[in-house]
């Protein structure tokens, strides 16, 4: 008989195993390889900008910066108040430079100051996401939290532009066409301007000339360039007081054109208004830059516009005379109305109007804040006025309860149209800025 078989031996019970410990908090702040040498670089063009352009171009670039942060900081905070899962808020774009994560938001810099981005999880259908995240994505959120994240970008340029045309008017005033005064007299090549034989002073303000009221100086102009070579009676206010002189203007102005010329140049003494004066008149003077956007955008956009533009580009005027290489860089024509500029033609447009003075500076600011807020909302991705568009078709379509969502996919040729003509615009504008520069809008 055999002998029974022994149980199989068993180990002994003991404490179930502890699960692994969760991975340590990220850093505070995160360097990747190479963030040093960026940040060098970074920090490098900065200064060159400086050395060669100038201090202002610096601070310009800078002011840029910090309004298409709060163009982003619009996006990111209404995301965050919505219950949206915000990953990432960027300034910058390209290689990381540093960054550091708080909660489930990783905050940073990146190498390239062109502007900010932030990211919103499942802003379309074609972005996939995990399923437990799926509730807190842009495209679940209800019609009018989508609209406040859409929107909030442009709302805060709005917001930054009525801010900045509250501190122009009560801190700095108003420059007004019918308060210029003679800021400047110019000579006629080696003698006197027709100006400085009357006798003409700084402070000077012309009112008449021979008995026809000037009170802009447009109209001034108007009529000194129908007069080439006439005597003419200038009525002045100096002091308080009115004198009268005469002279006689010059055939033909510094550049050889057949036109009169007075040589003189304005200056627009600025009138400030009160807090409450200030409060209405920086909403009246937004309505009127917003109206002014829409007749920019309307005109470039206009078959005409887009004719006269390709033609500027292609150096060529309407009639097809060739324009190229007319003049050394910064004479500009008188075509730049309603000309788009790059990011190049900006800076140095702002920087112009910071070397002409704080509000001259602050007014480009705004005109640029108004544009961008403006030009954000055209319904068409991939622009904010693109998911505005979105997001009120599927509320049109939605019935019963049941929501309806657009299938990106088929928007995705007019999307990369979009983006197409944008390109070309920036690339064109770009050779233009640099090429055949806008004349200084600033100069007298």
């Amino acid at each position: 008989m055999s002998a029974p078989e022994r149980p199989e031996a068993r180990p002994a019970a003991g404490p179930a195993p502890l699960p692994p410990p969760p991975p340590p908090p990220a850093p505070r702040g995160d360097r990747p390889a190479g963030a040093n040498l960026r940040l060098a670089l970074l920090l490098a063009a900065f200064v060159a900008l400086g050395v060669l352009g100038s201090l202002s171009a610096v601070v310009v670039v800078l002011c840029l910066v910090v309004i298409v942060f709060l163009h982003e900081l619009g996006h990111y905070v209404t995301a965050k108040w919505a219950g949206m899962k915000v990953t990432e808020f960027f300034i910058g774009f390209g290689p990381r430079i540093w960054s550091f994560r708080r909660g489930e938001t990783e905050y940073g810099l990146k190498a390239i100051p062109a502007g900010a981005y932030v990211r919103v999880i499942g802003m379309t259908n074609l972005e996939e996401v995990p399923p437990e995240d799926e509730p807190r994505t842009y495209r679940q959120a209800p019609y009018w939290r989508r609209m406040s994240v859409a929107v909030a970008g442009s709302a805060m340029h709005f917001l930054l532009a009525l801010v900045l045309l509250f501190v122009i008017l009560a801190g700095y005033g108003v420059a007004k066409a019918d308060h210029w005064r003679v800021g400047g007299l110019s000579a006629l090549g080696s003698g006197e301007s027709p100006a400085q034989q009357a006798g003409l002073e700084l402070g000077d303000r012309i009112v008449a000339i021979d008995g026809v009221d000037v009170a802009e100086w447009n109209d001034l102009v108007a009529y000194v360039r129908s007069h080439p070579g006439a005597d003419v009676t200038l009525t002045i206010e100096r002091d308080g007081r009115t004198v009268t002189a005469a002279t006689t203007l010059a055939p033909r102005n510094p550049d050889g054109e057949p036109v009169g010329f007075l040589g003189i140049s304005p200056t627009y003494p600025r009138v400030k208004a009160s807090a409450g004066e200030a409060f209405t008149g920086s909403f009246r003077e937004f309505g009127e830059a917003t109206k002014l956007t829409f007749q920019g955008l309307s005109a470039l956009f206009s078959p005409s516009g887009l004719s006269d533009y390709a033609d500027r580009v292609l150096g060529r005027t309407p009639g097809g005379v060739d324009v190229s290489g007319g003049g050394s860089g910064g004479g500009g024509t008188s075509r730049d109305d309603n000309r788009p500029v790059s990011a190049v033609g900006a800076v140095r447009i702002a920087s112009q109007a910071a070397d002409a003075g704080i509000a001259e500076l602050l007014s480009f600011l705004v005109i640029f804040n108004v544009f961008v807020g403006v030009f954000n909302l055209v319904p068409l991705l991939p622009l904010d006025g693109g998911h505005v568009a979105v997001a009120t078709y599927e509320r049109i379509r939605s019935r019963r309860g049941r929501r309806h969502f657009v299938d990106v996919n088929k928007l995705l040729p007019l999307t990369y149209g979009v983006i197409a003509v944008l390109a070309v615009l920036f690339l064109s504008s770009l050779y233009l800025d640099i090429s055949d520069p806008i004349e200084n809008p600033f100069n007298p």
